[in-house]
Order: C-alpha cells, then sequence, then structure tokens
C-alpha cells in the first residue's frame, strides 16, 4: 500500500545565510505524484533529500505512511535503507561494466534474492520500462533515454513505497523528455506508487503530476492539482512562474492597470490584475459583452508554429498575448486587443490572489 509523506515544520539550515527550507508543511497523499517546483535555489532538491533521508533536518518531522522516519523533537532518525524507498537522479549512476540485466538485480542480490526470483522481478521490471530487448547490452551501448529506463528498472525491482525522482529527464533531449513524461505517467497509474518528482520545468509538473508544490527561497506558496495552480495561482509569484509566456500582471498605477481594475467594477485591495497571454484576444471586430479593449502597439510577433507569440506597449505597459490564428502585424502596428473581465485575475499588495465575484461559485472539473 503506497503511503502518505507528511511534513511537519520541517526547516533546514546550512549554518550561514537564510534556511534553505523553511518551517515548511506538506502533505503528499499516498498514490499521488507530487512535483516540487520552483527556480534553483528554492529547497526543492533539499526537501526530497531529507524524505529520502541523504540530508538531516535542522528542525521538524518527515511521517511516511504511519511511520515517523526523522523527527528532531523525538530524536528520531531512520537510515534510508530503511525507509521504503526508490531514488532516481539527474545522473543515471548505471554501472558501466555490469549488462542491464545485471544493473537492475543489483538491488536485488544486495538483499540476497535466490537467482530464480530474481529473474522473475528483473523481467517485469524490464518489460514495464519496455526495455526488455536490451537486457544483455551494456550502458554504453544504450540511448540516453534507455539508460534513464534502466535507472527507473532497477529502483522498480526493490518494490518500493514510495518513488523520488531529482529531475531525472533533465539530461535528455526534447523529444525524449517528452517520451519519457509519458512512461513516468504510464507507470504511475499502473502502479500506484506515491510519486515525489524535483523538477524546475513546469510543463514536466503540469503534464505529469497529480499535485503541484511551487517553492520559493524555501517557502511553500502553493500546493494544489496543476490546473488549479495555472488558473488561480495563489500568488503573484505563482502566476508569473507558471505559464509560458508568464501571467501578464499589471500594476494599478499604470494607467492600463487602474482601466483594468475599473473593468472589475470592484477596487478594494486591489494592486495588481493579472491575465493569461491566451486570454488577450486580438479584435476583428467589436468588443464582446463583458470584454474590456485597449490599442496595443506591436513590439514583436514570435511564430511558434502551433500559434503566435505576440510582445505588446499598451499605455507604454509590455504585454504578451497567444493566438492561435496568425497574427500578420508588423513591429509599430496598433492592435485592438480585448480582455474578458471573467479572466483577469486580482492580487494585493503583499501579491496575494483575491476573490472576484466573477469567480464561479463552484469548483470546476480541473480542480476536483
Amino acid at each position: 500500500m503506497a503511503p502518505t509523506i507528511s511534513l511537519k515544520s520541517v526547516s533546514k539550515s546550512y549554518g550561514t545565510g537564510p534556511l534553505a527550507v523553511d518551517n515548511l508543511d506538506l502533505v503528499m497523499p499516498a498514490r499521488s505524484f507530487t512535483c516540487l517546483l520552483g527556480p534553483s535555489g528554492c529547497g526543492k532538491t533539499t526537501t526530497l533529500r531529507m524524505i529520502a533521508g541523504l540530508e538531516n533536518l535542522t528542525d521538524g518531522s518527515i511521517t511516511i505512511g504511519d511511520r515517523i522516519v526523522d523527527s528532531v523533537p523525538d530524536g528520531v532518525f531512520v537510515p534510508p535503507e530503511k525507509r521504503g524507498l526508490g531514488l532516481v537522479f539527474q545522473n543515471y549512476a548505471l554501472w558501466p561494466h555490469l549488462t542491464v540485466r545485471a544493473n537492475v538485480e543489483f538491488g536485488l542480490r544486495l538483499r540476497k534474492i535466490g537467482a530464480a526470483e530474481r529473474r522473475r522481478v528483473v523481467d517485469k521490471a524490464l518489460a514495464t520500462m519496455q526495455i526488455d530487448g536490451a537486457a544483455d547490452r551494456y550502458p554504453s551501448q544504450l540511448s540516453g533515454g534507455q539508460q534513464q529506463r534502466v535507472s527507473l528498472a532497477r529502483m522498480l525491482a526493490v518494490n518500493p513505497e514510495v518513488l523520488l525522482l531529482d529531475e531525472p529527464l533533465s539530461n535528455l533531449d526534447a523529444r525524449l523528455r517528452l517520451e519519457m513524461r509519458a512512461e513516468l505517467k504510464r507507470l504511475h497509474d499502473e502502479t500506484g506508487h506515491t510519486v515525489v518528482f524535483v523538477t524546475h520545468d513546469q510543463l514536466e509538473a503540469m503534464t505529469m503530476a497529480t499535485h503541484v508544490a511551487v517553492m520559493k527561497d524555501g517557502v511553500l506558496h502553493q500546493l494544489a492539482p496543476p490546473l488549479e495552480v495555472y488558473h488561480r495561482p495563489a500568488n503573484t509569484f505563482v502566476a508569473a512562474f507558471v505559464g509560458s509566456p508568464p501571467m501578464n500582471l499589471v500594476g494599478t498605477t499604470t494607467a492600463l492597470g487602474a482601466r483594468l481594475r475599473a473593468s472589475l467594477g470592484e477596487s478594494a485591495g486591489i494592486s495588481t490584475v493579472g491575465v493569461r497571454p491566451e486570454h488577450v484576444r486580438v479584435l476583428s471586430g467589436p468588443p464582446r459583452d463583458h470584454e474590456f479593449s485597449f490599442d496595443a502597439k506591436v513590439k514583436a510577433v514570435l511564430p511558434t508554429g502551433a500559434s503566435w507569440t505576440v510582445s505588446v506597449l499598451a499605455d507604454e505597459t509590455e504585454l504578451y498575448l497567444v493566438s492561435a490564428e496568425p497574427v500578420t502585424a508588423h513591429r509599430g502596428e496598433v492592435l485592438r486587443c480585448a480582455v474578458a473581465a471573467g479572466n483577469l485575475h486580482a492580487f494585493d499588495a503583499e501579491g496575494s490572489r483575491l476573490a472576484l465575484e466573477s469567480d464561479p461559485e463552484q469548483e470546476p472539473e480541473w480542480a476536483s
């Protein structure tokens, strides 16, 4: 049975400078796929290493299932090899002189598992990762994606309760990353393990996770399903970090921001108004009901193949818009744009999200 992982008031200090992890409370439900997402230095890898037992806590406690595996107040520390965890890191760490089969069965040999059982378990792990045809090859004869599959198969062979993955796809090219994201999602669906995945790549988090924990400077800023993080960011940091291009954030002290705030019909406490680039529409006719329209001068048009990203200036405020339809405008031309009031986000002076009357009363399907 896959366990729940709970971190309570967890902090980590390296002796100088700010805390690497600062009073972190985080619950990762059983069978969940939780991505720790954030920029470099935000504390996500330190958090994973504390769960693994590779870093000592400065304060707080960690529980895996019904076992306290680390607690500073209680003086408890369970060593990594007794936590029932499987770890995969950015470096594949395969033995170059061993075949794929020998690499995968390495942990089983350490546990003194019999030859017949080892073969059965290894064959299943290789088949699960779809590399059974490479069992007799050496790591140097494999592609990067195949080597990562071997690393994952080796972890699965020892049947851990929890899978801890620290940026395992960052060394792969774009096509292999896409392939491995699909494989990891399939693996989670089939095995039901509790997975903790560290990444700075928001696309990885959005496409694979059941829960995303967004961190910055050792502090948790939001924990929610990926689409909720995208559509209802808890603060301006999350709003700007999740999304490519990022959410447009406009201060209400600017001319455009003041007009956007006025379009919401409420102003109390609103310091910043946000809108996703895909919700900025280029008008070819009059605006729709409940739309706010404005002129914007084109700075650059950036076709991506599937869509067009356009950088514009509106009242001297730089914005991005994304269009599924071709944008033929050139630099310096003026576009008439529109935003629906229901697609606007409001934040207070501290950057925290504010509830609006236009927010739906019931949770949308993606939030369940």
